[in-house]
């Protein structure tokens, strides 16, 4: 029998099709955009990714060859996806989904900081509070949009948005439950009614329907069977958020064993009985042993976004040449900026063109690029976003550690990024610790895969993943490199320090 996994981005959707022993067939992926109406807003309309599930799903499934009949299951992973998709009551999408970028909610954020006590938060759902969270951008619709509010039957979030469309039914995972935090108890692993007081977010607004990421959420119905190729009544398995099946698609079941998934965002997490807590970090549950299992992670903002960013304006050279002739516009980039000496010859930048997640929790921090002179060139500032990516990354590491959180030697990586050694050594070089990469890059559409057939019975338990992974050789930290970043790492930091309420500021102006 075959598996189908399907991972819906931020920025694209990606399918893959795998044999019952992990080996990958066929693949497809669709690339789309967000929409910013203004600076730190960040929404997406849902059919943007339904469509891409759909050619994605269908190229797949046309490429490989296989019978229809002999794909046992299909999962979707997705996105965090914030506020979800507000529907009505017959589940048609009446205002843009407000996504984990998204960080409008900066007065409904402080309102909770001023009135519901951290302990009560963080006792109740294992985590604090920020406009990254979907109950906060779910208040400021509520604050802003009355009348979307009103019409709102249920936030859904996307990916089981999708899996509605495809199956009729509504349901979410225990991983993107909790990962809106605010109204998760985490420990019984049911929405809290103290908590729904307390935030004035009635219950009823959220999913009813809560199951583990391997149970089967639905059977494909006859309307898509048509257009995807898969046989009406194949089974459809509820996934969970992208960071974390990301972190399962690396074979991470045990404490120790972290991941950074670097795509748009970085998710660098890990694997704990829930014993070391921390508001500075997310936590929610893992999406295999939902009941025993926490993940807890640490959220970039930006990551591979920044590249895209600096591609976008500032390498039109870079991609006129890939036109011509097929070599990517980021190894360009990258050529010219392996020629910079480490710490980019004296520049410094804080990445958070988003504002930013952990483990400073500020949606007004800004993008800034510190030690400019005429002498830099745009190879310097790229090296420089490279650079801050690897410094963000050790700075979420640094909480988990204070927190009493054990951490193996080698970090797996998975994503977008993982596909440049340039930026893989640096991440190692800065971190300290050594990159360990998967042999091939699938990240979470590997992971819903092995889902998929935990939920049908093609694979008995969730260990076996380790059977599917093999990696290439771990790319260590070299030793001087390492020493000199130390030095870059904590001007970062002070750095944020220093500008921080000048960023702040300047939102306000």
């Amino acid at each position: 029998m075959y598996l189908m996994g399907t991972d819906i981005g931020t920025q694209g959707t990606k399918t893959i099709l795998v044999t019952d022993s992990g080996a990958v067939v066929s693949e497809s992926f669709r690339e789309y955009g967000v929409i910013t109406p203004k600076p730190t807003w960040a929404q997406q309309w849902p059919d943007v990714w339904l469509d891409a599930v759909v050619e994605t799903v269908r190229e797949t499934v046309e490429k490989s060859g296989v019978e229809a009949s002999e794909i046992a299951g299909i999962t979707i992973s997705g996105l965090y996806g914030g506020s979800g998709v507000p529907v009505d009551r017959d589940i048609n999408p009446i205002f843009p989904c407000l996504i984990w970028m998204d960080r409008r909610a900066r007065e409904q954020t402080q309102w909770v900081k001023e009135n519901v006590p951290l302990e009560m938060i963080f006792g109740v759902t294992g985590n604090y509070v920020d406009s990254y969270y979907g109950f906060t951008k779910m208040m400021w619709i509520r604050d802003n949009l009355p009348d979307i509010w009103r019409r709102t039957f249920q936030f859904v979030t996307p990916k089981d948005y999708v899996i509605y469309r495809l199956t009729g039914e509504l349901s979410t995972d225990f991983s993107s439950a909790g990962n809106i935090g605010g109204l998760l108890n985490i420990r019984t692993r049911q929405w809290s009614q103290e908590m729904s007081e307390a935030l004035s977010i009635p219950l009823e607004k959220l999913p009813q329907k809560l199951i583990r990421s391997s149970d089967i959420a639905g059977y494909i119905n006859s309307e898509f069977s048509l257009i995807t190729g898969l046989l009406e009544g194949t089974p459809v398995i509820s996934g969970g958020i992208d960071a974390p099946v990301a972190q399962f698609s690396a074979g991470v079941l045990e404490e120790g064993e972290h991941v950074a998934m670097a795509g748009t965002s970085m998710c660098w997490g890990t694997v704990h009985d829930g014993k070391n807590l921390t508001p500075g970090l997310i936590s929610f549950p893992y999406v295999v042993y939902e009941d025993k299992k926490m993940y807890t992670f640490g959220g970039s903002a930006t990551s591979g976004a920044l590249a895209r960013w600096f591609r976008d304006q500032f390498g039109q050279y870079e991609k006129e040449v890939q036109d011509r002739t097929g070599i990517s516009a980021y190894s360009l980039l990258e050529l010219e900026a392996k020629n910079i000496q480490i710490g980019s010859e004296g520049l410094v930048v804080l990445p958070y063109f988003m504002g930013e997640r952990s483990p400073i929790w500020d949606p007004d921090a800004r993008g800034t690029i510190l030690g400019l002179s005429l002498y830099h060139t745009k190879a310097h500032v790229y090296r420089a976003l490279l650079e801050a990516t690897a410094y963000s990354l050790k700075h979420n590491m640094e909480e988990a550690t204070k927190a009493g959180i054990e951490l193996d030697s080698e970090c797996y990586i998975v994503g977008g990024v993982a596909r440049s050694d340039f930026w893989v050594q640096i991440l190692a070089d800065v971190t300290g610790f050594g990159m360990k990469r998967l042999a091939k890059d699938v990240e979470a559409p590997l992971g819903d895969c092995f889902l998929a057939g935990l939920g049908t019975g093609v694979i008995d338990r969730p260990e076996r993943i380790k059977e599917w992974l093999e990696f290439r050789s771990t790319v260590l930290p070299e030793a001087d490199t390492a020493s000199l970043y130390r030095d870059y790492y904590e001007i970062f930091k002070e750095l944020y320090r220093n500008t921080a309420e000048l960023a702040r500021r300047l939102v306000d102006l």
